[in-house]
């Protein structure tokens, strides 16, 4: 298959092009290739290369800086992939487009989780232009898939796993978040679900794609520190004592950000579990340190 992958040299791209290399042509951009936010640009090469698929991670994910930087979130969330979904049709091309827990409101109730046809009241600037990005692809596509994705973590870059093991082996003691609710997301395993999805030929459409299970930030921490055997205490916060104590300015944070996968598993799609996840996270990461 000829595949396009924008945004190449992130952390979820990364992944992918590692996973897609064998057997496919891949052609690797980044904003330097392709400005995804230039329509033109976009269209002539994409009709240009006529790619069988093209895989989206280009994306404005700095939550809080979105907050000040509205238009260029917008432009690069949302213009972007509405751009790449005009092109695609164009071109005869089928996308893949990874989008967020935080389309939604983020305060349903614990005992539930989020469908992927719920209602959409995102509340950030983040949510509102990944909302921006969905509805463009959805309005100018018939074949596209939109994984929605959540607490992603990976090999290359920073990451939440690697902030905690840091603070665990220099501090005694740390405070964490305990009252956000969601599922750390292994990047390769949503590489699997997208490598899944189009060599099974699922229906086109937009599906939640985080790991299974849920948590906190408190009790991930907690699991984090437990695999490696550090010894350090965790101590649950919640989010507003965080802000005040850390004395720092953020954007709303989900309460709930539990995503059901009932519609990925019903299609024959395997979602490993977060625990399960993070174990096979950490083996890797000790592996490329030796």
């Amino acid at each position: 298959m000829k595949i396009l992958i924008t945004g190449a040299n992130g952390m979820l791209a990364k992944e992918v092009r590692e996973k897609f290399a064998e057997g496919n042509e891949l052609t690797l951009t980044d904003v330097k290739d392709l400005d995804i936010t230039n329509e033109k640009n976009v269209f002539e090469f994409i009709t240009n290369l006529k790619p069988e698929w093209i895989i989206n991670c280009a994306a404005f994910t700095a939550v809080d800086k979105a907050e000040e930087c509205y238009d260029l979130a917008d432009k690069i969330n949302g213009d972007g992939p509405t751009n790449l979904a005009k092109a695609a049709k164009a071109a005869g091309s089928k996308l893949v487009h990874i989008s967020t827990d935080y389309v939604f409101g983020g305060d349903l109730s614990l005992d539930k989780d989020y469908k992927e046809d719920d209602p959409k009241k995102p509340v950030t600037v983040y949510g509102k232009t990944k909302l921006h990005g969905e509805e463009g692809i959805t309005k100018n596509l018939d074949e596209y898939y939109i994984f929605r994705t959540a607490w992603l973590y990976g090999i290359g870059g920073n990451n939440f796993v690697k902030t905690m093991t840091k603070l665990g082996t220099t501090h005694d003691e740390i405070n964490v978040v305990c009252d956000q609710h969601g599922s750390p997301t292994y990047a390769k395993d949503l590489t699997e679900i997208i490598y899944q999805a189009i060599n099974k030929k699922i229906p086109f459409g937009i599906y939640n794609a985080t790991n299974e299970g849920y948590t906190t930030w408190y009790d991930f921490t907690k699991e984090i520190l437990a695999e490696q055997n550090i010894k350090c205490k965790v101590n649950p916060v919640t989010t507003e004592q965080y802000i005040e104590m850390m004395k720092v300015t953020q954007a709303k944070r989900p309460y709930n950000s539990q995503m059901s996968k009932e519609k990925l598993k019903s299609v024959g799609i395997n979602v490993p579990e977060w625990k399960d996840g993070l174990k096979r996270y950490l083996e890797e990461a000790k592996q490329n340190e030796e």
